[in-house]
């Protein structure tokens, strides 16, 4: 568009020199080029300003899209964590729902093999005849007068061994009863 070449830059001289003369020339010359210096000045001023604040929109877009990254991964954290929660507790409950089972199994079982035997007391006969305590729920516990018996392998077979007996229950066994094979007292 502005395409001057020498031709025209020597055009220019000529009539310059013709119009302002021999000793104005120099003076127009210097302050020909004094505002070229200061538009070159203004012009790179400018353009570092719109250099600097495209630098500092990246900057912010940067920092926007790592915040935006932090917070997707804090969101991804938080759902993993509760997802992690959730299955935990529902472990929990199905391996409390299965202890209880297991409780239920071995206590029907130690039930059933009670009623069998003619010397036995079941749990629930000697609740009748216990008297409620403060932190032993009612038929959970063996009494001191009625005691409760069991055959030998009722506990193997309920999934409950001798390692596993708690040290507040009594020998299930009474002491009078003998070994039926060689007639010693246990």
């Amino acid at each position: 568009m502005f395409d001057i070449g020498f031709t025209e830059l020597l055009l220019i001289a000529v009539v310059a020199l013709v119009v302002l003369g021999p000793e104005r020339l120099p003076k127009a010359a210097r302050f020909a080029g004094l505002w070229v210096r200061r538009a070159r000045a203004q012009w790179y001023s400018v353009k570092s300003e719109l250099e600097r604040e495209l630098a500092a929109d990246e900057l912010k877009r940067s920092l926007h899209d790592a915040r935006q990254a932090a917070q997707d991964l804090q969101q991804a954290l938080h759902d993993t964590e509760t997802g992690v929660e959730a299955q935990v507790r529902a472990a929990e409950a199905e391996a409390r729902r299965e202890i209880e089972g297991l409780r239920r199994q071995a206590g029907a079982g130690l039930a059933g093999d009670a009623t069998t035997r003619p010397d036995a007391v079941t749990a629930d006969a000697a609740a009748d005849n216990e008297a409620p305590t403060g932190d032993v729920p009612t038929g959970d516990a063996p009494t001191d007068n009625a005691p409760m018996t069991a055959p030998a392998g009722a506990l193997s077979h309920a999934g409950v061994h001798d390692d596993d007996a708690s040290p507040h229950q009594p020998d299930l066994l009474p002491a009078h009863d003998t070994d039926r094979n060689d007639g010693r007292r246990r």
